[in-house]
């Protein structure tokens, strides 16, 4: 399959990539539900920005699937947006558990803004966290959940840019 075929074929299913940036997000969300709820692993206030982060990109790519044209446009720019402030958190995150500080702080005083916010009591059990930021809880393949999270945004981030410049989100 050529570039050109997966273009004919973007072009023919416009609604393809934000279906898929939903779906993925949602995997992500609940996998890391699995890891709270069936594992035991607490998330820290940085994984929950993270999780606001993939439900900001999820909601985002659902209205695009919803909305034509430049509506569309516009929420996969949004989401692309998120995506990347999700990335950077995740990268910041990885960087404290590699580097970890003499003195244990990962953003409380953001965490506290965002744990202010109304959606916190509308759905508690998704976003309720106590652990450290630096602690390295679970790997797999050689990588923490903060290193996996920065991977997976940065692809969101990837396959969105790449739909809103071949102009497949029209």
């Amino acid at each position: 399959m050529t570039m050109q075929d997966v273009s004919l074929w973007l072009r023919a299913h416009p609604r393809a990539v934000p279906a898929v940036v939903v779906a993925w997000c949602g995997g992500l969300l609940g996998f890391g539900l699995y890891l709270q709820h069936v594992v035991g692993l607490e998330p820290c206030p940085m994984c929950i920005v993270q999780r606001y982060a993939l439900v900001g990109v999820a909601l985002l790519a659902a209205w695009a699937l919803v909305l034509p044209g430049r509506g569309r446009t516009l929420m996969l720019v949004l989401a692309a947006v998120m995506a990347a402030a999700g990335a950077f958190v995740a990268a910041r995150q990885s960087w404290l558990q590699w580097f970890p500080p003499e003195v244990l702080t990962c953003g409380r005083d953001f965490y506290g803004l965002i744990e202010s916010l109304p959606l916190r009591r509308a759905i508690p059990l998704i976003f309720r966290g106590s652990g450290d930021c630096t602690a390295v809880d679970w790997t797999w393949l050689g990588l923490t959940i903060a290193n996996w999270s920065f991977l997976n945004f940065v692809a969101l981030l990837g396959v969105i840019l790449a739909a809103l410049a071949w102009g497949r989100a029209r």
